[in-house]
């Protein structure tokens, strides 16, 4: 039964992982590339070289090649497993651009000119963030910088998309030296940031977590009801009114942004004229929360 279930849980991995590169080639291969906008990443590269050198090599081919070259990299550091679905990866994503372009020819299901630039910026990075997303989260990639960026996420608490981001800001720029098109360069600079915020999304958005600060005289009671229905500890801080100088008690509650609208109802029921503080944690580590990653 466990070896089934292992099996199982490898086949969806893999077909969630198909999807994403789909979703993510499709973006480039439907509205970027027809756009003549650059992104970021070893796909950047590649279409710089396709359009602005006149390099007419099979986008697909050339992002084969120049992934080729970074494979050791994840083989040494990230280990056989993400060598293997790096491999996946980066084929995957050759074929399914060689699909889009060569036997379907996608580009001619949408004329680019309607949108604009900046609508197909818009349109190609969340595509492609929300492919990536999902690859990601299932433990794969894509290749070329996306190796770099799960490389760096392992060992420092930064996310995958910011080192994406600081990578193509050079790659993109540099795009200006071989197009001379000023606005190809800003347009590919909205696509990364869009590529950016629709990727942490997808691999944060439920992670994100809050810290809830309650003055209240029945905090004892509203923390044994978290604790009891949400799972979730909370702490008693001993503190002092600076204007009434008596004796309170603070609870302090860090809660998951899924367990967020059940807290607040339990603090509402048990006092309806509770003071509460909510804001946005940056991270949250330790004990069912975030593993903290020097």
């Amino acid at each position: 039964m466990q070896i089934f279930k292992k099996k199982q849980h490898v086949i969806i991995s893999y077909l969630v992982i198909t999807l994403g590169i789909l979703i993510y080639t499709f973006g480039w291969a439907a509205v970027m590339l027809p756009a003549k906008i650059v992104g970021g990443g070893v796909s950047g590269i590649s279409s710089v070289l396709y359009y602005a050198l006149g390099i007419h090599i099979p986008i697909g081919v050339m992002n084969l090649v120049i992934n080729a070259v970074l494979v050791l990299i994840g083989f040494k550091v990230l280990g056989s497993k993400f060598g293997a679905n790096t491999i996946y990866g980066i084929v995957m994503s050759s074929l399914c651009f060689i699909l889009w372009q060569q036997v379907l020819h996608v580009e001619t299901l949408f004329d680019v000119s309607q949108f604009g630039g900046f609508m197909c910026a818009i349109i190609g990075g969340a595509l492609c963030g929300g492919g990536i997303g999902m690859t990601f989260a299932m433990g794969g990639n894509s290749g070329g910088t996306d190796i770099i960026a799960l490389i760096v996420s392992k060992f420092y608490n930064i996310s995958p998309g910011k080192v994406i981001m600081y990578l193509d800001i050079f790659i993109i720029g540099s795009s200006f030296f071989v197009s001379h098109k000023l606005e190809n360069v800003v347009f590919g600079y909205i696509v990364m940031v869009t590529m950016t915020y629709v990727l942490d999304m997808v691999l944060d958005g439920n992670k994100q977590s809050y810290q809830i600060l309650v003055f209240s005289q029945k905090n004892k009671e509203i923390g044994d009801a978290i604790t009891n229905e949400v799972g979730r500890g909370a702490t008693l801080l001993d503190a002092e009114g600076c204007y009434s100088h008596q004796d309170i008690q603070v609870l302090i509650v860090m809660v998951h942004k899924t367990d967020k609208p059940h807290v607040m109802q339990i603090i509402h029921r048990i006092d309806g004229n509770a003071f509460i503080s909510v804001s946005k944690a940056q991270g949250v580590y330790g004990k069912n929360f975030e593993k903290l990653k020097l």
